[in-house]
């Protein structure tokens, strides 16, 4: 019997972290206690649904310096997990209460931190066009960026096969990052929870450049110098060398007016006429706000804790000049850019 109990205990906490046998509630188990063929009692899984200990939760929001926010463990252990684990719950506990998740609070905090990575990428890049927006967004706040931070916060690895309908481990662990910015809006305030946001998620380094993808830059950058009433782009070779070896090289500029807008290199001069276009339309989608002069639209909601719509004082914010969108070239002739009108034949 003894045997038994130590090999129940060492399978039911295999999949736990940081938990001893001795804060498990009621171990063994009445169901544990007849044979498995007819309660159908799994101890792997009934140590997968046991939460982990008050102290673990408490150095967890203390790790990730929320541990004078979230003082609540049960509150925190909620935030940690995902609605998949209902399922399980119920297997091991049919009769019982159900299950606290983080199905609502992960929405929200999906909706806020959008909300703070589109207004921080929208106004550091004021020129980027919509579908690298997107995708700026998506890298900073996506859902493998959420697991990835998940993991670097310590949060317990949780296992994909436990859970009906099947689910991938990194979805389960983006849901934490989200619930804990929910909650944070919830405890302190939205400045509280987009300060939490850019300290965990845009702070970090996102290769933008490697989102630009053009099909035809010449006809991009045309349409584009067009939007803003220049002169077309015209190409001049710069320098050349190698031309009649077999490896020449060109230096091509794109011009607008006297204003040079692009510099390319290549072994042709389509080649070098294609990276100077490329390099025109880069210059000005990657165009940067100086961090002193950045503004966010949410400055505007007042500081401290409590919701927005309070009585106070609110922050200074100088709305940028909006510009226009992106022209979208090869669009079946809907490119936005005004045409002269062809004279109709009686």
């Amino acid at each position: 019997m003894v045997y038994g109990r130590k090999r129940l205990v060492a399978s039911a906490v295999k999949n736990l972290t940081a938990v001893s046998a001795a804060h498990l509630p009621k171990f063994p188990p009445p169901q544990a206690a007849k044979s498995p063929k007819l309660t159908g009692f799994d101890a792997q899984a009934w140590g997968a649904v046991q939460p982990p200990p008050p102290t673990a939760l408490s150095a967890f929001a203390h790790r990730i310096g929320l541990g004078a926010v979230l003082t609540d463990t049960d509150v925190l252990l909620q935030a940690c997990t995902h609605s998949s684990a209902q399922y399980l719950h119920r297997q091991q506990d049919p009769d019982g209460p159900p299950l606290a998740t983080n199905a609502q609070l992960s929405t929200l905090g999906n909706a806020l931190m959008g909300l703070f990575a589109t207004e921080y990428v929208h106004a550091s890049y004021p020129y980027l066009p919509t579908r690298v927006l997107k995708a700026a967004v998506t890298a900073h706040v996506g859902p493998m960026t959420c697991s990835n931070v998940a993991q670097e916060m310590g949060a317990p690895p949780q296992q994909s096969t436990t859970y009906q309908p099947p689910l991938q481990r990194s979805d389960a662990l983006a849901s934490i990052p989200r619930s804990l910015t929910a909650l944070i809006y919830q405890h302190r305030s939205l400045l509280s929870a987009r300060q939490f946001v850019h300290s965990y998620f845009l702070s970090r380094e996102v290769d933008i450049r490697a989102m630009i993808k053009f099909v035809d830059p010449k006809k991009a950058l045309k349409e584009m110098v067009a939007k803003f009433q220049r002169d077309p782009p015209r190409s001049r070779l710069l320098k050349e060398t190698g031309r009649f070896s077999n490896s020449p090289v060109y230096v091509v500029g794109i011009y607008s007016g006297n204003d040079k807008l692009g510099e390319g290199f290549g072994a042709s001069l389509k080649m070098a006429e294609y990276r100077a276009a490329e390099d025109a339309l880069l210059s000005v989608y990657l165009t940067r706000t100086p961090s002193e002069l950045l503004q966010l639209p949410t400055s505007t909601f007042p500081l401290g804790i409590g919701d927005v719509f309070r009585e106070a004082s609110e922050g200074t914010y100088v709305p940028p000049q909006l510009e226009q969108a992106e022209i979208m070239y090869a669009s079946g002739g809907r490119s936005g850019v005004a045409q002269p009108r062809q004279p109709s034949i009686a």
